[in-house]
């Protein structure tokens, strides 16, 4: 088995990808800054991994080894070396010629007769344990929806930063025929990035639901905004890919897994660290084959939120339909105040964005960020064999303003905790810790050993352990419900709804699941605005004793937009 080693830098790679007529991407984690550690990214079905040279400059030399296959293949670090497992292209030769005039490196050719086989003759050297599988299974949706014929036309409800995010994400798949939002700007960007101008455009999502053309629909708008479109399209016959946190309170939850069972919808929530293989599914794996022996406590640390001066009302801008924005809740005027240092010129707000800081339209960082890792903890916990919900939440948190009977007493700033730490009791003494302070990520902890995961890390004496004694072939895909995995992270969780909403299976995200945590975090929401433990009773859905917290597992709808329930049938 022969491997090459050259020096090259990221021009080098990107002339390879020119002479090779591949498609260049690099995942997220290609962008860090931290120099020391390797990069992949990929050309079509081949996976190039490089790692820096000790001493060299940023973008300078990189060491360089190819691996080739007729499937997608990932780079998988073991405790800092690369795996056994190398692929390398036979009857393949490239050569080094023309240095670059100003940066003296050299440019790459391939032998002329050879080019298009690179794709094609290809060996596959080393044992199946020494690389991840997952990536050496037949190809599924990315090979079969490129085809103009073959692609989903999709339709977005919010045009923000997310429903954008996510559609350059599924962009290989899909093709957006129509848009609807409440902000006119919002629209015509969106449209123009989308679609080129062509999809249809709606102030009001339910147009979009009339149509009988479309069966796939992307719902990412602010929080407050998510269950009323979410319930309506399933009731529609639209398999959703809706943002989270899926709802604003634990009773939205209920009628929505009622409605869920009552459609069959397929319903996918986007809480894409599920499909982050090498970091969170590779830890649930490690979870479930007794890496860390029995769960004992779980900890989440979420970051905290901001807190700011009073914001003045202002005028509403004459693209912005305000009163259709706040929706569901209640009437307030519209407030804005921008600072003069703000480059990203959101400013404070009760409106795009900065809607989070509000109990009125979400939920805070402990929705936000928590409906992220809360999921990962909740999952590890059902993966160890904890099948029962918690008993109790207490805790304490800091908010900006001065609460009295659960409500914010000052209407002009921002209201959700800015610091907090909750403790979540589960039968058997297992706690589940959701706090604001601490590194990023979730630590699991059990009697056994310890896991720390993260978006950037996956660490710990178990991890280590897997040099020696890795994982059993198929553990990772059976966390993934024994689902296709393809791309990574956000790429890979709409791979995999798309997949189910042609399959009519349940994705890995699915709604019930979801709001399992996302009680969990409601609750931490209502014990801190009350400042007192909660007793919680999982099989009715109730907190116990607690009359005046009980009330806040609802809000009332304001009159025109409450949910249009129907009669439903399932597909």
């Amino acid at each position: 088995m022969a491997i090459a080693r050259i020096k090259l830098n990221n021009r080098l790679i990107m002339e390879i990808a020119r002479k090779s007529d591949l498609e260049l991407s690099y995942p997220a984690e290609t962008g860090s800054s931290n120099r020391k550690t390797p990069h992949t990214s990929f050309l079509n079905g081949i996976a190039l991994v490089y790692e820096p040279i000790t001493g060299s400059r940023p973008n300078g030399n990189l060491s360089f080894l190819a691996r080739v296959a007729s499937m997608k293949l990932e780079y998988v670090r073991l405790s800092g070396q690369f795996p056994l497992a190398v692929v390398t292209p036979i009857d393949v030769e490239w050569t080094l010629t023309n240095k670059h005039p100003k940066t003296g490196n050299h440019l790459m050719t391939q032998t002329p007769d050879n080019r298009r086989d690179f794709l094609k003759k290809t060996v596959v050297a080393g044992t199946a344990a020494s690389m991840p599988y997952f990536f050496c299974q037949p190809r599924t949706l990315a090979g079969e929806t490129r085809a103009k014929n073959d692609r989903i036309p999709i339709a977005m409800i919010g045009a923000g930063g997310m429903g954008n995010g996510n559609m350059n994400a599924a962009k290989d798949w899909v093709d957006v025929v129509a848009i609807a939002d409440v902000d006119q700007s919002r629209l015509d960007s969106t449209n123009q990035a989308r679609s080129g101008g062509k999809a249809d455009v709606y102030k009001d999502y339910r147009k979009i639901l009339e149509r009988d053309d479309i069966k796939v629909v992307h719902i990412a708008t602010p929080d407050h905004w998510h269950t009323k479109p979410l319930i309506e399209a399933m009731y529609a016959g639209k398999d959703i890919y809706c943002e989270k946190p899926l709802t604003l309170t634990i009773d939205e939850g209920k009628l929505i897994r009622k409605v869920q069972k009552e459609t069959g919808r397929i319903v996918q929530v986007g809480t894409q660290q599920r499909s982050t293989f090498n970091l969170f599914t590779k830890a649930i794996a490690m979870v479930a084959d007794g890496r860390v022996g029995k769960i004992k406590k779980i900890t989440c640390s979420i970051g905290g939120a901001p807190k700011c001066e009073a914001i003045p009302v202002a005028e509403v801008p004459a693209e912005l339909d305000w009163n259709r924005w706040l929706g569901p809740a209640p009437k307030v005027d519209y407030r804005v105040r921008f600072k003069d240092n703000d480059k990203k010129k959101r400013g404070n707000t009760n409106c795009h964005y900065e809607f989070r800081w509000w109990y009125e339209y979400s939920g805070g960082k402990l929705t936000d960020w928590g409906a992220h890792h809360v999921d990962i903890a909740n999952w590890a916990l059902k993966s160890n064999g904890v099948l029962t919900g918690p008993i109790s939440i207490r805790g304490s948190a800091e908010h900006p303003v001065e609460f009295k009977d659960g409500y914010p007493v000052q209407k002009d700033r921002y209201n959700t905790a800015t610091s907090f730490e909750f403790t979540v009791t589960y039968p058997g003494d297992i706690e589940v810790i959701i706090a604001s302070q601490g590194r990023n990520g979730v630590l699991i902890e059990g009697d056994k050993g310890r896991i720390f995961v993260s978006r950037g890390k996956l660490e710990g004496a178990p991890v280590e352990a897997l040099v020696d004694e890795p994982l059993p072939e198929g553990a990772i895909q059976k966390a993934y419900k024994g689902l296709p995995m393809e791309q990574n992270e956000r790429k890979a969780h709409w791979a995999n709804f798309l997949h189910c909403h042609r399959e009519q299976v349940e994705p890995i995200s699915d709604v019930h699941s979801h709001m399992e945590m996302l009680n969990i975090c409601h609750l931490a929401g209502i014990s801190a605005r009350f400042g007192r433990e909660l007793k919680w009773d999982n099989a009715n859905q109730q907190i116990v004793g607690d009359d005046q917290a009980n009330a806040f597992l609802a809000r009332p709808y304001r009159q025109g937009f409450e949910i249009e329930m129907k009669e439903s049938v399932k597909p």
